[in-house]
């Protein structure tokens, strides 16, 4: 992104509001990056390329924890 990366964009977004969940998608895979995301705020880590299925239930459990935190 030209004015900021997605972590500041993410560190500016959680420090207006906590939700809606904020999920890093990147092809950037080491246990580092992975910390990063979170560390800037990210609600959950997913790394390219994609397995469709564990997508959809990481999904699901996102949104039961979100939805147990919302209430």
């Amino acid at each position: 992104m030209p004015i900021m990366d997605g972590y500041e964009a993410t560190r500016r977004m959680k420090a207006i509001r906590d939700t809606p969940p904020v999920i890093a998608l990147t092809a950037f895979a080491l246990t580092e990056d992975a910390a990063r995301c979170l560390q800037a705020g990210c609600d959950f880590y997913i790394n390219k390329p994609i397995d469709t299925a564990s997508f959809a239930a990481d999904l699901k459990r996102l949104q039961t924890q979100f939805n147990a935190r919302a209430q």
